[in-house]
């Protein structure tokens, strides 16, 4: 048993998705809040468009990330003049494609948590002086902590679980941008059942973990 070649894409995997889930968590929270309150001529559109990444191919997902972070794209040029290279093929490119797809359901999760709070508790603090940013430390957010955390870890198993658009833009290079699914992927294609089963072993394990505390924190709610 060949230990650092089936650690490598786990620990990898786990790299990408903190790091994604962690951008996912601050970006989802703010837009879903900020869209629970909020009313004003195309909110259903520009809803539309925040969740589209939940209902389109994953290749065409991947298409697009690498265009628009290709080597002739403004963004891949200012990358590349940023860190001396560009970010196609890359374990950062990993990180931008799981964010992509795991932004709409933690966006939705978040989204409904801050729709169900009673409205009037916060207007009773800002009658009484609060300000919009206290309001939503200690009223707002205590309120949808549970929905927040939900959409959080929903996220970090939806990248976790990522494959084609993390194969379109980042490739599967072993050791540098190759994680659980594409290590799966190539060991079935070259008929390594044995490692194929151990890898898709470890991602039931670790996805029943994360959804045991999502059911946990969903009864908590209920």
């Amino acid at each position: 048993m060949d230990w650092p070649t089936f650690f490598e894409p786990i620990a990898l995997s786990i790299q990408v998705s903190l790091i994604a889930s962690v951008a996912v968590l601050l970006s989802a929270s703010l837009i879903a809040w900020r869209m629970s309150k909020s009313r004003f001529p195309g909110k259903s559109i520009l809803d539309a468009v925040l969740m589209l990444p939940l209902v389109l191919p994953p290749t065409v997902i991947g298409f697009v990330l690498l265009v628009a972070f290709g080597r002739r794209s403004w963004l891949g040029k200012f990358y590349e003049w940023l860190f001396g290279g560009p970010i196609i093929f890359t374990w950062e490119a990993a990180v931008i494609a799981a964010s992509v797809v795991a932004f709409p359901l933690a966006y939705r999760t978040m989204k409904a948590g801050f729709e169900g709070i009673d409205a009037s508790l916060e207007n009773s603090a800002r009658v009484y002086g609060a300000s919009e940013w206290q309001v939503f430390r200690y009223i707002t957010f205590p309120l949808a902590f549970r929905s927040v955390t939900t959409g959080y870890i929903l996220g970090f198993a939806r990248g976790l679980g990522e494959f084609g658009a993390t194969l379109m833009i980042a490739g599967n290079i072993p050791g540098r941008t190759q994680t659980i699914p594409t290590a799966i992927y190539v060991a079935m294609d070259g008929g390594s059942m044995r490692m194929a089963w151990l890898w898709a072993g470890s991602m039931m394990v670790l996805s029943f973990m994360m959804l045991l505390v999502v059911n946990r924190l969903t009864r908590e709610t209920d």
